[in-house]
């Protein structure tokens, strides 16, 4: 019986998850077969001194494996730690993750596990501490938090990628959650994904009272923006507001249903962290979740030029919006564009985890937006960004401003 035929006899809602399904199913198949098992296991070969070392302290409510190849598992388990050391090849490309068709890895060619242990709760301070004093990170913390569909070893390489492509001087920390790593671990994940919000919340505000962090930038992808949004309003709500520390908060790809997200930032109190969000409307993923969940828009996926979203945005004081539906990248599912585009994960580096804010106070909503087509193209100059940034100019009287003499100030 086909697809087609069968929905007749089903519900609504199981119709919608097998449109889902069918949405990322081609996804699912090109993208089997990559990765050996056991990546956390150390390499034994010899690492150059060309290669780069990215210390990464890690916070997980992911079950400990004792397998130390594998360090972590998709189950749910109390608030674990660990430290790890990945190093990058060489020849590595910005964008890519340069996995190892076998283990050992070659750190000459492929992402490598140098080191990757336990640690005890009381040494997660002492790590971080030691990693900013070692690698002169001045006190900078970078917090990274994964989506959906992300096994241990994903997000630390993933993580590890996105620091050493952004050349950025920070303390790079993991929050990692109990994610299955599978297609169609969905209901799964959310769940984990709520369960985990109380830990991201102590392991922020462990990094907000240690004397040597000076400041954190959070940067959360797909689904876990809800877990980010959630610790952080549970903070404000506890505390009367979010810790002054964590001034730059990174929304890439939400998956987060848009009336949901309006009301946990909204929760945050008058001095909410600057927010810079990161959205694409040809998320193939987002479009999934939105059948998944109805027709609720999610918020990696609005169209920021459409009312209502456009007022409210302009309104908000404390946001910045990308809009990188234009940008082509490798992702076959346009849900990693942030971090698989050079100039993307570049851009981050140099404004946002310097712990500077992006906005002067003078760019419109278009300049947002337009920097990042110019930004990415890199050979087609000022003519081709004035040509994306005109149209919004005529709703957004700043963009218009600014056209002839602010956008290459802000371009990559």
């Amino acid at each position: 019986m086909t697809m087609i035929a069968t929905q007749k006899y089903l519900p609504q809602m199981f119709q919608s998850t097998l449109k889902s399904f069918a949405v990322l199913l081609p996804l699912a198949l090109t993208a089997c077969g990559g990765t050996p098992e056991k990546m956390m296991t150390p390499t034994t070969f010899e690492v150059d001194s060309s290669a780069k070392t990215i210390p990464i302290v890690v916070a997980t409510t992911r079950l400990a494996s004792e397998d130390p190849g594998i360090l972590f598992t998709g189950k749910r388990g109390d608030l674990a730690y660990a430290n790890v050391k990945i190093s990058i090849p060489p020849t590595h490309v910005d964008g890519e993750i340069e996995w190892p068709k076998s283990l050992p890895a070659d750190p000459s060619k492929y992402f490598a596990t140098q080191s990757a242990e336990h640690i005890k709760p009381q040494q997660f301070r002492t790590a971080v501490r030691k990693n900013i004093q070692q690698y002169r990170t001045g006190g900078k913390v970078f917090v990274f938090i994964h989506g959906y569909n992300t096994k241990f070893d994903a997000a630390v390489m993933r993580l590890a990628q996105i620091a050493s492509d952004s050349n950025s001087n920070v303390t790079p920390v993991l929050f990692t959650w109990p994610s299955q790593g599978k297609l169609f671990g969905y209901p799964y994940d959310r769940e984990s994904a709520a369960y985990s919000r109380d830990a991201l919340e102590l392991v922020l505000k462990e990094l907000a009272n240690e004397p040597s962090v000076t400041d954190i930038t959070v940067l959360a992808h797909s689904m876990g923006n809800m877990v980010a949004l959630e610790s952080l309003r549970q903070m404000a709500v506890r505390n009367g507001e979010v810790s002054r520390k964590i001034r730059s908060v990174i929304l890439a790809s939400p998956d987060v249903d848009v009336d949901v997200a309006r009301t946990l930032i909204s929760g945050m109190g008058k001095r909410p962290p600057h927010f810079t969000l990161f959205i694409s409307r040809d998320d193939r993923a987002l479009m999934a979740s939105r059948l998944i969940w109805g027709s609720t828009d999610r918020l990696g996926q609005i169209n920021p030029l459409q009312e209502p979203y456009r007022a409210e945005l302009a309104e908000y004081k404390h946001m910045d919006v990308f809009d990188l539906t234009n940008l082509q990248t490798g992702d076959s599912t346009n849900h990693t564009k942030f971090a698989q585009s050079p100039a993307v994960v570049q851009f981050v580096g140099k404004y946002l985890m310097s712990g500077k804010p992006i906005d002067t106070g003078r760019m419109g909503l278009g300049d947002h937006i337009g920097a990042f087509v110019l930004g990415t193209t890199n050979a087609v100059g000022n003519a081709a960004t004035a040509a994306v940034a005109a149209p919004i100019s005529i709703i957004d009287p700043a963009t218009r401003e600014n056209l002839t003499d602010r956008f290459g100030a802000f371009v990559p």
